[in-house]
């Protein structure tokens, strides 16, 4: 096939969305609105990928590497905005033109219709729906032997006819063009319309009475645009809905798919268990056999072979296999978890390395820390890391063993085999194999509570 430039449209103002973030900049399933596009776009194998923009709109933090954007200078349009991008056009052999808000077009709808121009040989190719409501979309035109004869505009009272408006089947907003056809198309095209806007879909009359072929393709996935909060949300469950049937086809349990959430960018493999509540964010990887859940969230974390996170929060950490996290603990940025260690139910740890084997069981917190291979931590175990000005580090040995409610108060190290006495508070290192105890020595008085039954009333605060 020839090479193909994606124009991916993206200059609209989205007021009805009443945000100050870009409407097509907003996530759907961890993944920029426009970032759908541009993936299905690559997936199509696009070898070029500009977006074309408003000029007030800086998108640049929302793109990935390598795409280009063309400026739109005025709002003007899906004519003007391609009328922008004719130096790009002239440049190409074939472009594809997308819209930004559409995120759910995907790179086998894109791949239909460059099959359908291969085949036909047809200059335009458009892709259309069927919907029992089509609202304000776009009515497509059909000659009475069924092909394209033009698309008809409803966005305003006056574009379009009663009789047009009865038909269910409208524009989808995706095209395929052969580029010099389209440019000629589009220095014929005029705004005498309610808006005063250039339509893209003007362009197909144009090419037919230029003799040139027009193609259409019915797709029937979803293929609605986003115009403010209540479309996105409808968007995004079917985004969700599809991400997750195709890790449920790859071998993935999902035990309960409407309380369950994965981002675009995620990555889970065979046999991995999604129990209920479960929100997996960002670019996690989930290897085999994992247990996730339930009620557990995952952001920008990797988690090892066979290892069970439950009722837990992990933020941009790694966890090794066979690891038991949770219940109710928060691994938080910075942190390993090496194979075979626990981090128990109210534990956090950031910033820290917990060696192989290593115990973390119950409410303790671990920030700053490299905790060597099997050692535990008793409960409530606590490291001291900022002294109010600067974080310290805590080195805790292989093989060592707190006491319940011990703290280290850091820079303090702790050798291997070492031990600390409960309710110590360790301020200076303890050597390999010692017992290190800091607290104060206790002292017992005698009768103590028959002398408070005895005292007189007190007044104030009417303790006796």
């Amino acid at each position: 096939m020839s090479s193909l430039t994606a124009l991916i449209m993206a200059a609209g103002a989205g007021t009805r969305m009443r945000s100050s973030l870009a409407k097509v900049a907003h996530p759907v399933c961890g993944r920029p609105m426009i970032a759908w596009s541009v993936a299905a776009a690559q997936s199509a194998g696009a070898d070029r990928i500009c977006v074309i923009v408003s000029p007030d709109r800086d998108l640049s933090s929302v793109l990935p590497d390598g795409v280009e954007t063309v400026i739109q200078p005025t709002a003007d349009g899906t004519g003007g905005a391609l009328k922008a991008a004719l130096p790009v056009i002239s440049e190409s052999e074939t472009v594809l033109v997308l819209s930004g808000d559409q995120p759910l077009v995907s790179a086998e709808e894109i791949e239909m219709l460059r099959t359908e121009s291969s085949a036909s040989g047809a200059e335009a190719v458009l892709l259309t729906a069927d919907l029992e409501d089509p609202g304000a979309y776009g009515r497509v035109i059909r000659f009475a032997d069924g092909s394209v004869e033009k698309i008809v505009e409803a966005k305003e009272p006056g574009d379009a006819s009663q009789e047009e408006l009865a038909i269910t089947e409208v524009n989808a907003g995706t095209y395929l063009f052969a580029a010099d056809a389209l440019a000629i198309a589009l220095d014929q095209i005029s705004n005498d319309n309610a808006q005063s806007e250039y339509y893209l879909p003007d362009v197909l009359p144009a090419l037919r009475d230029a003799g040139k072929t027009i193609a259409a393709c019915v797709t029937d996935a979803v293929a609605v645009g986003v115009n403010d909060k209540v479309e996105l949300a409808a968007v995004e469950d079917e985004a969700r809905r599809s991400l997750l049937e195709g890790h449920m086809r790859a071998g993935v349990t999902v035990v309960d798919p409407a309380s369950t959430w994965v981002d675009a960018d995620v990555e889970i493999a065979e046999d991995v268990r999604l129990e209920p509540g479960c929100s997996i964010k960002g670019s996690s990887r989930i290897e085999a056999g994992a247990l996730i859940g339930p009620h557990s969230t995952l952001i920008d974390s990797k988690v090892g072979k066979r290892s069970e996170v439950r009722n837990s929060h992990l933020d941009s950490c790694t966890i090794g296999e066979g690891v038991v996290v949770g219940p109710f603990a928060h691994v938080r940025p910075g942190t390993e978890l090496a194979d075979g260690s626990k981090a128990g139910s109210f534990v956090e740890i950031k910033n820290s390395r917990i060696g192989k084997g290593a115990k973390v069981p119950h409410l303790s917190y671990v920030g700053d820390a490299d905790v060597g291979e099997e050692s535990n931590l008793g409960a409530s175990t606590i490291t001291a890391n900022y002294d109010g000005k600067e974080k310290h580090r805590t080195k805790i040995g292989r093989k060592v063993r707190t006491g319940v409610d011990t703290t280290l108060v850091a820079p303090v190290e702790v050798g291997d085999e070492a031990y600390t006495g409960a309710g110590s508070v360790i301020t200076e290192d303890v050597p390999s194999g010692a017992l290190g105890i800091g607290r104060p020595e206790q002292h017992n008085v005698e009768g103590y509570s028959d002398r408070r039954r005895e005292a007189p009333d007190r007044e104030e605060g009417g303790q006796k």
